[in-house]
């Protein structure tokens, strides 16, 4: 994979400070100073709503998740059934499309409470991630949920990661509420386990860490843990794999990225693309970063808009917000999942006020 040059106008009118971000122990310059909120940066885009069609009238429901087939041309997509949640129903809330917005498949339809995460595979399997579990009251929701479930491209479960309707303390191979998978070129499974640090007062044994598994299936190691120091999280909420082989995540409540050695060494922050909910890395390391939450208060991101941010992670600093304004959301969508096709398409998969399935062409 190449590493394409980058260069971001702000750097030559702040101060430098060195930190270890580049490829093979060099160094990269980014500025000392911070920037504030990064709202006023181009949008080269135009965004689009509708251009996916579900068959037999069913409407989008919230689409926390999306990624790219193997072929770079069609588009994995989660919807949670027509609303924002897929407990008792039987609908398929994992989709592929065609460049034309055709259904071309589905499948899943039973198996999950709260579809999250979606990672497509070098081989085109599907992993997706089930954030909740039993509630104590549904007894629909009872032995599911707290997993990873990984399909065929067909839809044949081929492995599942945790034990469905139990959750898990942080500590073994059980998960709890895990929000994002990844997998590396050797086939090994990193998991965002846990989605409730973010919260407010969330207490000390909130499950907050990276899970690693073997290709087989098998527990490896976990890291991490409830916190806002470094290799600490508040919500993994977002994974993906850089071309140096480093893991990068979305550290939600902490309103920063952190990237790690896949053996858990922690390397460095980047704290300018806002609030992560959603990441995707090319292959010469343009990172695309979602952020659907900063508009929900004056608490969780003071000061910064939502929307889709992009940048290198070579120097760290966005330099494109996709606003993703579209009638339905005039003022600026807020997508929590993204993903990028072969041409360059944009895809934003939005959670709030009914959600939406979105794709940003540049203009």
């Amino acid at each position: 994979m190449s590493n394409r040059p980058f260069v971001h106008p702000l750097k030559v009118a702040v101060g430098l400070v060195l930190l270890g971000l580049g490829g093979c122990g060099s160094e990269q310059e980014v500025s000392e100073q911070p920037l504030g909120p990064l709202n006023e940066l181009p949008n080269p885009y135009a965004t689009e709503d509708g251009w996916a069609q579900l068959p037999d009238g069913r409407t989008w429901g919230s689409t926390a998740g999306v990624d790219i087939d193997p072929d770079g041309r069609h588009v994995w997509a989660i919807d949670r059934c027509g609303g924002n949640s897929c407990a008792n129903s039987d609908l398929d809330p994992i989709l592929k499309f065609d460049p034309d917005g055709e259904l071309v498949t589905s499948f899943g339809g039973g198996l999950i409470l709260f579809p999250h995460g979606l990672h497509v595979d070098d081989e085109g399997n599907v992993w997706v991630t089930d954030a909740q579990g039993p509630n104590g009251t549904d007894p629909g929701r009872d032995g599911k949920g707290h997993v990873v479930i990984k399909f065929s491209p067909e839809g044949e479960v081929l492995l599942t990661l945790g034990q469905p309707g139990m959750a898990g303390d942080g500590t073994t191979e059980l998960l709890n509420t895990p929000c994002d998978v990844v997998t590396d070129a050797d086939g090994n499974i990193y998991v965002g386990d846990g989605h409730g640090g973010q919260n407010a007062g969330a207490p000390p044994g909130t499950v907050a860490r990276i899970a690693k598994f073997d290709a087989n299936g098998e527990f490896l190691m976990s890291w991490g843990g409830l916190g806002s120091g470094p290799g600490e999280f508040r919500t993994p909420h977002a994974l993906d794999i850089d071309s140096q082989g480093r893991l990068v995540v979305g550290d939600r409540g902490n309103n920063r990225l952190q990237i790690f050695e896949l053996d858990g060494t922690y390397v460095s922050e980047l704290d300018r693309f806002s609030r992560p909910s959603g990441i995707y890395i090319t292959d010469d390391d343009v990172i695309y970063v979602a952020d659907s939450e900063s508009a929900f208060d004056a608490e969780r991101n003071p000061g910064w808009n939502p929307g889709i941010r992009v940048g290198s992670l070579g120097d760290g600093i966005p330099t494109t917000l996709i606003d993703g304004a579209v009638p339905a959301y005039p003022g600026g969508s807020n997508p929590e999942g993204v993903a990028v096709d072969a041409a360059g398409n944009v895809y934003g998969a939005v959670v709030s006020e009914g959600g939406a399935f979105l794709r940003s062409v540049m203009r």
